[in-house]
Order: structure tokens, then C-alpha cells, then sequence
């Protein structure tokens, strides 16, 4: 069974739980953002990858992911030329069955995914946590950024989100992490991925900076 979706391509992924706020500006989306606030509560739209194309102008949006996430609209502000900052939050995600371009922006029909914990996720949860701590303490160590402090959340699902978001990765290891089936799968892909960042976040301190503005530096 399918629904009828309005999208929003953007080139950042949005996991279930993640705050997303935007700036509106272009027709179409202000287009969107009038048609929803017609609506009642509650009030979302799909934020979909792009997988070919830019988030604006001409050429945008000319392949999307198959895997997005519904935005929930938790707050507009209307400026006075128009233009609206809103604030949302990410629900359910679905799978892109089909678009239609008919209207001033991207419709889908969309079939919403289950979140499932999948084959005993206890054992990989435990150590993705560990995992996280140690990447939280290194990316701070080696003046990459930070994070920010409290403890992941308990439940699978939540924590293979949190965590999703929380890594610092390139928007196709995220599309990645976001298309997973259940949360154990997305949890063990976060393991490994949690192991290869810290192994590049452990060496960072050893490294001429020279050495990175050559391409000399891989991370395998």
C-alpha cells in the first residue's frame, strides 16, 4: 500500500529522530510549505537524496535515493518577503515508488518501511557504543570537532539513528546507513565504520599536515 508524498530533495540524509531545520526560499518550495500548512496536523513532507543533480536551480534533482525519511513540520516562521524558516523532525522512512513532476514540486507515492530490531542487536549494540565513546574522546583529541556529550539512547532503533547522525561520514556512507533493512544490520555497519574512523582519528596527530594537502594521505 502507498501514499501520496510531497519531496524535498536535498543532498544531506535525514534519520528518524534528527532535528532538520531549512530555509525557504525557491517557488517551489514555498509552493510546499503553503499547501502543507492548510493541512492538520501532523504535517510532513519527504526529504529524499539526491543521487544526480543539484538541491537548486536548473539542473536539480535528476535522480533521487529510492530510501527517505518524512520531515515533520514542528515549526514555520514566515519572514516578510516570503521567505520561511521551518523546523522539522525526522519520522518514518519510506521507499520511493514513483514520482510525479506534475505539480510546482516533487510528489511520490511512497511505501512507509518498517523499523524492526532485527536478529539479536544486543552483543553489536554494546560495542558500537564503546565504539562511540572512544570516537567522541578522539575526534575532540584531534581538533576534528565534537560532539555532543550524554549517552546514547538504549533502545536499537534510537541508538542505530543517534549514531547514524552523529558520525561525521560523506553523504553516500549515510544514504547507506539510512537504506539499512533493520537496526541490527545498521548497527554492525556502524561498527565497522566506527572502527575505520577511529583508526584514521588515532593517527591524525602523527601525520605532517603537508601530507594531507598532497594526497598522499589514504586511510587505508
Amino acid at each position: 500500500m502507498t501514499e501520496r508524498l510531497a519531496l524535498f530533495p536535498l543532498g544531506t540524509v535525514l534519520f528518524p529522530g534528527l532535528v532538520l531545520p531549512l530555509h525557504l526560499f525557491e517557488e517551489r518550495y514555498l509552493s510546499l510549505i503553503g499547501d502543507l500548512l492548510e493541512r492538520p496536523e501532523p504535517r510532513g513532507f519527504g526529504v529524499v537524496g539526491i543521487e544526480l543533480g543539484h538541491e537548486v536551480g536548473e539542473g536539480a534533482a535528476h535522480r533521487l535515493a529510492e530510501i527517505g525519511c518524512v520531515a515533520e513540520l514542528r515549526d514555520a516562521r514566515p519572514h516578510p518577503d516570503g521567505r520561511y524558516d521551518i523546523v522539522t523532525v525526522g519520522a518514518r522512512r519510506f521507499r520511493l515508488k514513483e514520482l510525479d513532476r506534475s505539480r510546482p514540486y516533487l510528489q511520490g507515492e511512497v511505501e512507509f518501511l518498517p523499523e524492526e530490531p532485527g536478529a539479536d542487536p544486543g552483543p553489536v549494540a554494546q560495542r558500537v557504543r564503546r565504539l562511540f565513546r572512544l570516537y567522541r574522546h578522539r575526534l575532540t583529541a584531534a581538533g576534528a570537532g565534537s560532539l555532543e556529550p550524554g549517552d546514547p539512547p538504549d533502545d536499537p532503533v534510537a541508538l542505530s539513528y543517534v549514531i547514524a547522525a552523529s558520525l561525521i561520514l560523506d553523504g553516500h556512507e549515510k544514504q547507506r546507513l539510512l537504506e539499512c533493512d533493520d537496526a541490527t544490520l545498521r548497527l554492525e555497519a556502524e561498527r565497522d565504520l566506527l572502527v575505520r574512523e577511529n583508526r584514521i582519528l588515532d593517527i591524525l596527530p602523527m601525520i605532517p599536515a603537508g601530507q594531507f594537502l598532497d594526497g598522499s594521505f589514504h586511510a587505508n
